[in-house]
């Protein structure tokens, strides 16, 4: 049985987009090949992110102009909960999230940057100074055309082929894009991911940077935010197509597994749990397409913040209790490397903390509920 496959209405483009999203990962990422990943020092095939980039994935949501399709940001839920139930990794997100930041920005200055992403360029953004998803402090200067400070945890950097850089110019925030030569002018340092299938690095700079490479306007800081915030709702897509994965991973096992003379998945102790995952994928899935509907335009609603929230501090929660348990019901055995229960509930502790924690994610609701005349 297919759990967490309950059925949504789409249009006729959404739903060519939702089969063959789940064709294409289905068939790119069997487990055996997750695992055969894990100790790759890219993490990712490339020939899994060149069929995305023919299928035109990285310009979804970006306007004809740059190449895009202008689905919208709501068609990659559809897209990153078909990698999240095959555990498929690729630099898809880490693009995704820098063609939005840019293209929130001044469109003349960030056009040739959008338009490489639209033709395969692999890009990531440098979010973090902290070890901390809810600090938004920027310590990172240019000043007199010359770029110093130090970024942690910036996913996919090492093969990335641009990478933008929020930094302060005059006490204003900018974004400065590296890319070529410049690149290898960064001192790197490669980050352990509790999640095996991600990789990321630090980065630290001082270098020379030309005019063309800096987008600066008064919306930048107001881009960060929305970025960061689309950037949850990505995670929590593919956190609620992981969960499903490992429900169908447990029950299987339930089904097969014997004690005492009977399968184990007879037991109400461990029929029980299943239920409350089954029903919790459900109510992470209904979340994550309500905020998909909410992001009809390019400017984040407030209805579109609450539902992103809600989405993330769901979804994350889910992945984590769905892998629990798979971990718990596999006896001895859900504690060793060869047990796949293992692989979910570390995607769902790193998902758990990406782009802010389920708490982080309630306070910031509350806040907007509490302070909105109407919602």
């Amino acid at each position: 049985m297919n759990f967490g496959a309950t059925a949504i209405e789409f249009t006729e483009e959404q739903a060519m987009l939702q089969e063959s999203a789940m064709r294409l990962c289905a068939e790119l990422s069997p487990i055996e090949t997750v695992r055969s990943l894990l100790e790759d020092p890219r993490g990712y095939s490339e020939t899994a992110w060149q069929m995305m980039v023919d299928m035109g994935w990285t310009g979804l949501a970006l306007p004809e102009s740059v190449g895009g399709s202008e689905f919208g940001l709501g068609a990659f839920v559809t897209v990153f909960e078909a990698m999240g139930r095959h555990l498929l990794t690729t630099p898809l997100m880490s693009t995704v999230l820098a063609a939005d930041l840019l293209a929130r920005c001044d469109l003349t200055q960030s056009e040739r940057f959008l338009r490489e992403v639209t033709a395969g360029a692999r890009a990531t953004v440098a979010f973090l100074e902290r070890e901390d998803w809810g600090s938004t402090k920027i310590t990172t200067t240019l000043v007199a055309g010359r770029l110093e400070g130090r970024k942690v945890h910036v996913a996919d950097a090492a093969t990335a082929d641009l990478i933008v850089i929020p930094a302060l110019r005059d006490g204003q925030c900018v974004l400065v894009v590296l890319h070529g030569e410049q690149l290898a002018e960064l001192q790197r340092h490669d980050h352990d991911v509790l999640d095996a299938t991600r990789r990321a690095q630090t980065l630290a700079f001082s270098l020379a940077v030309d005019e063309a490479q800096i987008i600066g306007s008064g919306e930048v800081e107001q881009a960060l935010t929305d970025t960061r915030l689309v950037g949850a709702l990505l995670v929590a897509a593919e956190a609620t197509g992981a969960a499903a994965s490992c429900l169908n991973v447990t029950i299987d096992y339930l089904k097969t597994r014997k004690q005492f003379g009977r399968l184990i998945g007879s037991y109400q102790a461990l029929k029980h749990p299943s239920v409350d995952i089954l029903c919790a994928i459900d109510a992470s899935k209904s979340l994550i397409y309500q905020a998909a509907t909410e992001l009809t335009s390019h400017a984040l609603t407030r209805n579109a913040r609450i539902a992103c929230h809600m989405a993330k501090s769901k979804a994350s929660e889910t992945l984590v209790y769905a892998g629990d348990r798979a971990v718990q019901f596999h006896g001895g055995m859900g504690f060793t490397y060869d047990c796949d229960a293992q692989l979910f509930l570390k995607r769902g502790l790193w998902a758990q903390q990406a782009f802010g924690d389920p708490m982080h994610h309630r306070k910031r609701m509350a806040a907007l509920i509490l302070d909105a005349t109407e919602v």
